[in-house]
């Protein structure tokens, strides 16, 4: 095609019910726009079709030709396809998780979850992967082992497809592979880095299955990722995770994994996404679909430490997975900004002097010098944190990540093929790597959604996430150490706490949502009518002519957030939670508890819930007020628990200021 074309996503809704071609159809839109003159016509145009679980297209298309397609009733939105980027044991233990220590002593109603990983692919001959005791599929499986040249899928590794023109569903970036074992990897003895770490190394969920959807390779497109989840839905995964995603938040129907999402939720199967690695203020992931569970990263009981011992003998410690041997041999230090002239640091490409930094320990400003420096010879660097800035994003029911899961200094399979520190000239092998971030943190959480779904297969998609964030530990502790923790926007950082594996399994009460719940909201944000029909396939829907206020603070989510104008006087905010009875009694009461910041004041009515059979629903209200804000912004936390004796349902309510227009 010619170079003024770039792919488009053009996202069509739901499938028609009638008989139907997807890709005649797609085609002939095709016909309609794109220019008589370019010689290799619509076949050429059209990338690839979303036909098995949804309906649209990836196309190369002109501006103007997108705009033309964009005005069609039958599409929903027409945007171009960005890169998306990864979001780049113990952890298991440390939650008080399941230990099995071979596969022999696994739960055998478990093998039957499958888990589909939309990422960089997979290593299958990982010890990780070993499919040793395992029987075969189960027959609700529906995918193939579409891996590529010498790729050989096993019974846990029963599904591969690749889109990421690599040719292979093979994992060469690594990421895959520590995702999908974090998730189901199985058990592994001994397992260590370098040492580093050393112990039994098993996922969540070691007795589930894997589907692989390999989407990037050096980029991940997010055409790929919308073509995974097409077909990860219709090959009937039970729970998506996926560690990729923008850097900010854009509106849901140009969001290729909220779309992927709701299309998934549809379905029965929940998707678990990571936060991003940016934060910790309001609005600074890019996870905001509300039927994603949207997973922020937290540490463990365990630190891997490094410290740098100055000559008048001042001591630094930082973190640091260092799998050298150190024999006390004393370097000179070098600040990054005594370069070469011109250069603003040493740290910069084409700054790094070798005659200055080898055999040193050098000083950098970014993260991003590290390997610079270390090719130039340095033998160590040191580089500090550094704080994110926040965007702007739409409004919706929650603000922040759902929950947290640990995602710092995480051991897992890695591929012996990637680079095990991002240097391109790093070649060692090993088949386990340590890493850090949300994307190491997601997995944890999907493990989990697959372990509720193998013990309450009956749940919808809501109910496993609501059991999840209102079981979660509170990480707001008297004596906060932890410099995000003490932020008063801690809890846009970490959701309603800490994962908690044992307690999610019996909740007592969740709060659910239904698709007519989620187009209510597309409603309200203005999607209207005739889009709203596309997207569901539903010619019956209908938007009303004025939207509710009431659309987004009603929506029946486990948290409540609750935003107010800068410098209010005062405010007041009233709003309806409806939960259901999931507990193992069919006779239950709770009573409300409230635990509020003393800037408000929060009513519950009724502040009691008595249930007579399983699965009965009870509704209640709940008035916050408050005023007289001291700071602004101004964030205030509070949280809702309603609670049988045994068990605590919590929802975390936060105030905050909005940021002026």
């Amino acid at each position: 095609m010619n170079g003024d074309r770039k792919v488009y996503i053009v996202y069509m809704g739901a499938l028609p019910e009638h008989d139907y071609s997807p890709s005649s159809h797609h085609l002939s839109l095709l016909q309609e726009v794109v220019d008589d003159s370019v010689s290799s016509g619509e076949s050429e145009a059209l990338i690839r079709s979303y036909k098995r679980s949804f309906n649209g297209f990836a196309a190369y298309l002109t501006d103007e030709e997108a705009k033309r397609l964009s005005s069609r009733e039958d599409v929903v939105s027409v945007f171009p396809s960005r890169e998306l980027e990864l979001h780049t044991t113990r952890s298991w233990d440390f939650m008080g998780f399941y230990q099995p220590t071979s596969v022999t002593n696994l739960p055998a109603a478990g093998g039957d979850v499958i888990i589909g990983v939309i990422d960089s692919g997979i290593w299958p001959e990982l010890p990780s992967f070993d499919d040793r005791g395992y029987g075969p599929p189960p027959a609700k499986w529906k995918g193939v082992c579409n891996g590529g040249t010498n790729f050989t899928c096993n019974n846990k590794i029963i599904g591969a497809r690749h889109y990421s023109g690599t040719g292979s569903a093979r994992d060469l970036q690594g990421h895959g592979s520590h995702t999908a074992s974090t998730a189901a990897g199985s058990v592994v003895k001994d397992a260590s880095f370098y040492g580093v770490a050393r112990g039994i190394a098993r996922g969540g969920v070691p007795w589930a299955r894997i589907a692989t959807y390999s989407v990037c390779g050096l980029t991940c497109s997010s055409a790929d990722v919308l073509a995974a989840f097409d077909d990860a839905i219709a090959d009937g995964v039970d729970v998506i995770t996926i560690s990729i995603g923008r850097r900010s938040a854009v509106d849901l129907d140009r969001d290729t994994i909220a779309i992927g999402g709701f299309h998934a939720t549809k379905r029965g199967i929940l998707t678990v996404h990571s936060a991003g690695n940016g934060g910790p203020d309001p609005a600074t992931t890019a996870s905001v679909a509300p039927w994603l569970l949207s997973v922020a990263a937290s540490t463990i009981d365990r630190k891997f430490e490094s410290k740098v011992v100055l000559g008048n003998g001042k001591i630094f410690t930082g973190s640091s997975v260092n799998g050298f041997t150190e024999n006390g041999e004393e370097l000179p230090l070098l600040y990054s900004i005594n370069g070469k002239i011109g250069c603003t640091t040493i740290c910069q490409p084409g700054c790094c002097d070798s005659r200055l930094v080898k055999g040193k320990i050098l000083i950098c400003d970014s993260i991003n010098g590290q390997f610079l420096a270390l090719q130039a010879g340095a033998k160590g660097v040191v580089f500090p944190y550094v704080e994110l800035d926040t965007a702007s994003v739409v409004s919706l029911p929650a603000a922040g990540p759902d929950v947290s899961a640990p995602g710092v200094d995480i051991l897992a399979g890695w591929s012996p093929v990637a680079s095990l520190s991002d240097d391109p000239n790093d070649k060692r092998q090993y088949h386990f790597n340590v890493l850090s971030g949300t994307s190491m943190a997601c997995p944890h959480v999907a493990a989990i959604a697959a372990y509720l779904k193998s013990l309450h297969p009956n749940w919808s998609p809501s109910a496993i996430k609501s059991a999840i964030i209102t079981t979660a530990t509170p990480m707001r502790p008297q004596n906060v150490s932890d410099p995000i923790l003490a932020l008063a926007s801690a809890d846009f950082a970490y959701g309603s706490g800490q994962l908690n594996p044992v307690n999610a399994t019996d909740p007592g009460l969740v709060y659910e949502t239904t698709t007519e719940d989620d187009l209510k909201l597309l409603c309200h944000l203005g999607y209207g009518t005739s889009r709203v029909r596309v997207v569901t396939g539903d010619n019956n829907i209908s938007c009303p002519a004025r939207t509710s206020p009431t659309a987004i603070k009603d929506f029946n989510y486990p948290s409540i957030v609750i935003p107010v104008p800068p410098k209010s006087d005062s405010f007041e905010t009233g709003l309806l939670r409806t939960v259901t009875n999931v507990g193992s009694a069919a006779n239950a009461t709770y009573r409300a508890e409230v635990v509020s910041a003393r800037e408000l004041k929060i009513q519950v009515k009724p502040d009691v819930l008595c249930f007579e059979y399983l699965g009965e629903k009870k509704s209640f209200n709940v008035t916050v007020c408050g005023g007289n804000f001291s700071a602004d912004p101004f964030f205030a936390s509070a949280a809702l628990i309603w609670s049988d004796g045994t068990r605590s349902v919590r929802s975390p309510i936060v105030v905050y200021t909005l940021p002026p227009m």
